[in-house]
């Protein structure tokens, strides 16, 4: 009878309609919030005769999100974007009131160089950068033609632009809010796990290519994913701005242990392929241990903080293991070398896996503002400078033309062309596809503007009153919110319909009807939206194309460079973070399982595997009490690395390896008299060396295949 029960009840409610239910209430609560906001804000700019109640429903249309850590994000910069906008856009009309030609040449250059900083900072930094050079315009727009009046209404746009800000925050903040915080904590907890799952189902040792370059794509997405959710989160919730500093912390430790992990079964699939079987054994028999700290009994829970306990204990096991692994190989001094160079991974690797888990333990268990100091650190983002140059000519030379084009015409309505196309041209600047953005964006900013021309003149002047305002309005509105909650599979269509909605109903204090007002505006914010996507035509973008991912390749190489002559001081992080940020970039364009994947992959593995052990290197190097001869010998062996990876060539491996092999022997020949100082040297030494000579990895095309290095020990 159960079995019964639960097959009508599954066929009464099937999963699809649940779900279905439950994302349509989602949506449906963010529209009514949303509507809440847009009423809430146009109430109190009338409540305080602010004179365009539209400027504020126009900014609460575009920093409204469903989730409440967005609203706030996108508010902060957009503060910062408007005021800085405003300040320009006073000190511009005081400088040039009377020269129109010039004046409109310094707009389409602050403009320009607003886009070029969109495209430059990723994420709602850029937002910032798209309202600086927007605000600047809407701030002169009244005043064009009285420069007296600027400073007034650059008080007026920055008081409903704030205002509008302040409303979106509370309601989004207070009225059922949905917070980010949960959905960090959620990804940071699944991506933790799999990180652990995945390090202890390896304990066969050999992970083949195709699943690390799966778990590498998942390590990378991880460590960007969190570091954006953190970003926000920070802004709607104390708790997590004060333990800020500690989940960036955690995110370094797992990037860390994620990249031992990935060198050191790198280290045992190249032994493996090389006929070194009973090095690449001994390794799994000492990774073992480590497997098996991550596997408590099914008594136990695997918490965080079981887990940092179990390997502490198994890290104390690892020398005693280490060398009765070690005295089976004894017979061979070459695979002693070897062996001693995987010890040194495991161990590290041992030791940042417990430093993971033990800081994920703390930050579980502990509730609150979090004591005691932090190592500081930061994501570092990488950039190319080529798409914001890009953008930066692209927008100055749309502005331009538009602005010649204002003035030999005279159009009454030309300024409202060039705040369109200001307003398209940053926003869209960063987008990998921009000419089907724009065109999304313009038919949905046309059904707006239809929408609000019913609205406008056919049911609001027979309505009387805010109620009644809120009536004739509120079902044509709530289109846009809905298909924002779209945004995946529309996008662009409700931040389009928004603004055209908001925009073109021109809410006043008092209110003004003018059908020809209405069509012109709405001719020339098309037309400005038009001639955003021409320039994209003609100067296309440059983000996604092959073109700027051959340049970031070449600057994901670059990273070897950076880890052999950055200074120490926080070196492990931005390189970490940078290779992270640069692999991310140019993977999302790429066909997963293509040549060009797998080609990233190879670089992207033998980037982290040689810079890595060139910043360990030069740690023992700084700590160490090595000879000065020996120092020079390794410096000169990193200088030879760094220059292989800045224009790879079968020379440069040469004398790489060359400098690399003669370090070996000499750090070899002064193990017995300093082996406290020698031995991890040597170890990275090694490392290095193998990475050098992998015949599958990214230099293999390099690779001298003469006798002499292929047999050198």
């Amino acid at each position: 009878m159960s079995a019964v029960s639960a097959d009508l009840s599954s066929w009464r409610n099937p999963p699809w309609l649940r779900d279905f239910v439950a994302e349509e209430s989602q949506a449906w609560i963010f529209v009514l919030k949303a509507l809440l906001a847009f009423y809430l804000a146009a109430w109190i700019t009338m409540v305080f005769q602010l004179e365009q109640p539209s400027t504020t429903m126009v900014t609460v249309s575009i920093v409204m999100h469903p989730q409440s850590g967005t609203v706030l994000a996108k508010s902060f910069y957009r503060a910062l974007g408007t005021c800085a906008g405003s300040l320009f856009g006073v000190l511009l009309m005081s400088a040039f009131p009377q020269q129109r030609e010039l004046f409109l040449l310094c707009l389409s250059l602050w403009v320009a160089l607003c886009a070029g900083g969109a495209v430059l900072y990723r994420n709602f930094m850029s937002y910032g950068f798209v309202l600086a050079g927007y605000t600047a315009f809407i701030v002169i727009l009244p005043a064009i033609d009285h420069p007296t009046a600027v400073f007034d209404s650059a008080v007026a746009r920055v008081s409903e632009v704030m205002l509008g800000l302040i409303v979106a925050g509370l309601v989004s903040d207070v009225v059922l809010p949905v917070r980010l915080r949960q959905v960090l904590r959620r990804v940071a907890r699944e991506h933790y796990q799999h990180f652990i799952d995945f390090a202890r189902n390896s304990l066969g040792g050999m992970i083949p290519r195709a699943d690390m370059e799966k778990a590498h794509l998942r390590f990378v997405r991880a460590a960007v994913q969190i570091e954006d959710l953190r970003a926000s989160v920070i802004f709607e919730d104390p708790e997590a701005r004060a333990r800020s500093s500690r989940m960036q912390l955690l995110n370094l430790r797992y990037m860390a242990a994620a990249t031992s992990f990935q060198s050191l079964h790198h280290l045992i699939n190249r032994l493996q392929r090389s006929n070194h079987p009973r090095t690449a054994a001994a390794l799994i028999a000492l990774y073992r241990p480590i497997g098996e700290a991550l596997s408590p009994a099914p008594s136990e829970t695997p918490i965080p903080r079981l887990l940092a306990t179990r390997l502490e204990a198994c890290e104390a096991k690892l020398p005693a293991l280490a060398a009765e692994l070690r005295e089976g190989l004894r017979q061979d001094p070459e695979l002693l070398l070897e062996f001693d160079s995987g010890t040194t991974m495991v161990r590290r690797f041992a030791a940042e896996l417990r430093d993971f888990t033990s800081l994920e333990a703390t930050l579980r268990e502990t509730q609150g503002v979090m004591g005691g100091a932090v190592e500081r650190v930061d994501f570092k983002r990488a950039n190319d400078y080529a798409a914001p140059l890009i953008a930066i000519v692209r927008t100055f030379l749309t502005m331009a033309a538009l602005s010649v084009f204002w003035l030999e015409t005279g159009w009454t309505f030309g300024l409202s062309a060039l705040l369109l196309a200001t307003v398209f041209s940053g926003l869209l600047a960063a987008s990998p596809s921009p000419l089907a953005a724009t065109a999304n964006t313009w038919i949905a900013y046309a059904a707006g503007l239809v929408a609000a021309y019913f609205v406008l003149f056919r049911l609001m002047p027979g309505s009387d009153g805010f109620l009644m305002l809120i009536l004739v309005t509120a079902p044509l509105l709530a289109i846009g919110p809905y298909l924002t909650t779209r945004n995946a599979t529309l996008p662009g269509y409700g931040a389009g319909y928004s603004l055209g909605f908001a925009y073109i109903l021109a809410l006043k204090n008092p209110m003004v009807y003018s059908p020809e007002r209405f069509l012109n505006d709405s001719i020339a914010s098309l037309f400005g939206l038009m001639m955003s996507g021409a320039a994209f035509m003609i100067i296309p973008t440059v983000i996604g194309t092959q073109w700027l991912r051959r340049r970031q390749l070449v600057q994901l190489r670059r990273q070897v460079v950076f880890a052999a002559t950055a200074p120490m001081d926080g070196i492990l992080y931005r390189f970490e973070s940078v290779n992270r940020d640069l692999y991310h970039q140019i993977v999302q364009f790429t066909r997963q399982g293509s040549e060009e994947s797998h080609s990233l992959f190879s670089w992207a593995l033998a980037v982290h595997d040689c810079g890595r052990a060139v910043i360990e290197l030069r740690q023992d190097m700084t700590h160490a009490e090595l000879p000065p001869p020996l120092m020079e010998t390794m410096q000169n062996a990193v200088d030879a690395l760094a220059q292989l990876y800045d224009e790879p060539d079968k020379a440069r491996w040469r004398r790489a390896d060359q400098a690399v092999d003669h370090a070996i022997v000499l750090t070899t020949q002064t193990l017995p008299q300093a082996r406290a100082s020698c031995q991890p040297a040597l170890a990275h030494l090694l490392q290095l060396r193998t990475a050098l000579r992998d015949d599958e990895s990214a230099l293999a095309p390099y690779i001298d295949k003469s006798p002499e290095i292929a047999h050198a020990p």
